[in-house]
């Protein structure tokens, strides 16, 4: 299982980031080589990327200074600067609006830039191959009047390049009024897939939108952060609304769920936002948008991304009957697409540095608060309980 850091309830917002840094220091290195490797493959080294992460240090402050204090304090805690961990929150904002696509970029000047600078490559001298830009998430949410027990669940496999499961950290820890969340993040980032006290529920998708980095708005990792203190799906939306009015950085997809019943998905781009709502009690979501409002700013998408064949695939799931906990677990462990399944195996024809894989597997309960997550592809493992996540 991934580490659990638990952060005292008395710490304020520096001092959380603090013991966060210190705690997942060698793992916040491995994530800044990761995202060093990556950028530099897209053609953008260390330096800029870190120049254009400042630039959304004005926006993160409008909405919650104290998310600078807690950056500002993993920085500290794990030797980086500050530009350092706002790159890996912005990551997000800093790969291109065209990542998805079967694009190429011209990489060898980047490359050695990040040498120069002392950034160890994690493959000496070899670009990331260009199928890491295939295949990414796939999300269910069902709502409890439609489940199998009456409760609320969510499940997520979490899909990204390999060796960046060495980066992933269970975060427990809180906010400004002492609420208990839990997320399962990278590395020096403040969340991502995750779950607080009150039983709301949350992923993501990641999407790609033509005004993707443009113009710097609230980071996709920030609107994480900052939806994980919701109440509700109708907090969330209030939530979404306000974000709205700072503008949004880069394009995802937020699938939610809530102790209530209820499930939403909350597409963004710096275009706006829209909500899809569920279809006979569930709501799918891979990496392309679905709602009407938005389909017109999708960026191209390279056919090995499989978005629309998982999409096909995760609708099959979501028609039986009786979905709940083991139900979600066959649906995440769905290899029926092969290299492009829902549940996807590293491709060994690939490089190593070319392979993308499900990272982790994760289902919750928004009404008893459980998390179970498959900390590897999740038909090699068993999908584990994470142990007193409140206390």
């Amino acid at each position: 299982m991934f580490p659990i850091i638990t952060l005292p309830h008395s710490a304020d917002a520096f001092t959380r980031g603090q013991l966060y840094g210190q705690a997942a220091a060698l793992r916040i290195r491995h994530s800044v080589l990761t995202y060093a490797k990556l950028f530099a493959c897209c053609g953008i080294d260390w330096q800029e990327a870190c120049f254009r992460a400042r630039s959304y240090a004005p926006v993160i402050t409008a909405l919650d200074a104290d998310l600078m204090a807690e950056m500002q304090g993993i920085a500290d805690g794990s030797g980086w600067r500050l530009d350092d961990i706002l790159a890996l929150n912005c990551r997000t904002e800093i790969l291109p609006s065209n990542f998805l696509s079967d694009d190429t970029f011209e990489a060898a000047a980047a490359l050695e830039a990040n040498r120069q600078a002392g950034l160890a490559d994690w493959e000496t001298g070899l670009p990331i191959d260009p199928h890491i830009q295939d295949g990414e998430c796939t999300a269910m949410c069902v709502q409890g009047s439609t489940s199998i027990d009456g409760h609320t669940w969510f499940a997520q496999n979490w899909d990204w390049i390999g060796r960046q499961r060495q980066a992933l950290v269970l975060l427990k820890t809180h906010n400004a009024q002492g609420r208990a969340m839990v997320t399962l993040t990278e590395a020096g980032m403040l969340a991502k897939i995750g779950m607080n006290a009150a039983g709301f529920a949350l992923g993501l998708n990641i999407l790609r939108s033509t005004g993707d980095g443009h113009t710097p708005g609230v980071p996709v990792h920030i609107v994480l952060r900052n939806l994980l203190d919701s109440d509700s799906i109708a907090d969330a939306r209030e939530r979404m609304a306000h974000m709205a009015t700072l503008g949004f950085g880069a394009a995802s997809n937020v699938p939610c769920a809530d102790a209530s019943g209820e499930v939403a998905c909350f597409e963004l781009a710096p275009a706006g936002w829209a909500e899809l709502q569920p279809t006979n009690g569930v709501v799918l979501h891979t990496n392309h948008f679905l709602c009407d409002a938005l389909r017109a700013k999708q960026s191209p998408m390279g056919p090995g991304l499989s978005s629309q064949p998982r999409l096909d695939t995760a609708e099959k799931h979501a028609a039986q009957q009786g979905l709940g906990f083991e139900k979600l677990q066959s649906f995440l462990r769905d290899e029926s697409d092969g290299f492009m399944s829902i549940c996807r195996s590293p491709d060994p024809a690939l490089a190593p540095q070319g392979r993308v894989e499900s990272v982790a597997g994760i289902v919750m309960n928004t009404h008893t608060r459980q998390i179970w997550i498959a900390p590897d592809v999740p038909s090699r493992v068993g999908f584990e309980e994470i142990k007193n996540l409140w206390v």
